[in-house]
């Protein structure tokens, strides 16, 4: 059996309204995953699939605020996320450095879409990445990892209750890692417009890089629809 088809799905819903059930990455002791697990990318239901958004990720059935918490960024510093942020667009994402698979791929697919938009672009689009194993990704073990892909990208590590609480906010399943078992946590991406700090789309598991790269300049032009 293959590390992929070992991993757990944890399906939580990002907004009732939205009726959008999403996959994890991740093994869990709880009822909310199984050891046989599954495609850790699989989504149940898409909202606003043959919608007419122009975006190609999925448009929400309501939109979020940022996260309303402050941790710590690679440089060791509070880091206030929905302030630090504000007026940029985001893309958000909940995952660890030692992610065998999706966390890796998911932030690849991020980097290489960003290094393909002219360079003006390149400096409008911020990309969060927080860190659901905080016992091993310190600071400085997030800064190294992230420069892999792109230096600019920030990392944000903290109180693992605290990280749980910002991931709940925006409808992002987190759970405190146990011992002896990977961190789960939802494998999706959202996107942020700068125009009201909202986020109105989001990207499972396995978005291209093209579908980064057509949907960029759209948020940073701040369309949210």
């Amino acid at each position: 059996m293959s590390h992929l088809s070992r991993r757990s799905l944890l399906t939580g819903a990002v907004a009732a309204s939205a009726g959008l059930l999403l996959a994890a990455c991740g093994s869990s002791s709880g009822s909310s995953g199984s050891s046989s697990g599954g495609n850790a990318g699989a989504v149940t239901q898409l909202n606003g699939q043959g919608s007419s958004s122009a975006y190609q990720g999925v448009s929400l059935g309501r939109s979020f605020d940022k996260p309303s918490a402050t941790l710590t960024d690679t440089s060791g510093k509070p880091f206030d996320i929905a302030k630090q942020t504000a007026g940029k667009a985001v893309l958000l994402y909940f995952g660890y450095t030692h992610c065998p698979d999706v966390c890796p791929t998911t932030i690849g697919d991020i980097a290489v879409a960003i290094s393909k938009l002219p360079k003006a672009q390149q400096k409008s689009v911020e990309v969060v990445f927080v860190t659901t194993d905080p016992a091993r990704d310190t600071p400085a073990t997030l800064r190294s990892w992230l420069n892999s892909f792109n230096s600019g990208f920030i990392g944000l590590t903290g109180d693992i209750n605290t990280i749980i609480a910002a991931a709940k906010s925006v409808g992002v399943a987190v759970e405190a890692p146990a011992k002896g078992q990977e961190p789960v946590h939802g494998a999706q991406v959202l996107a942020y417009a700068p125009t009201d700090d909202k986020a109105h789309i989001l990207y499972t598991s396995g978005t291209t890089s093209a579908t980064y790269l057509h949907d960029l300049p759209l948020l940073i032009k701040g369309v949210t629809a």
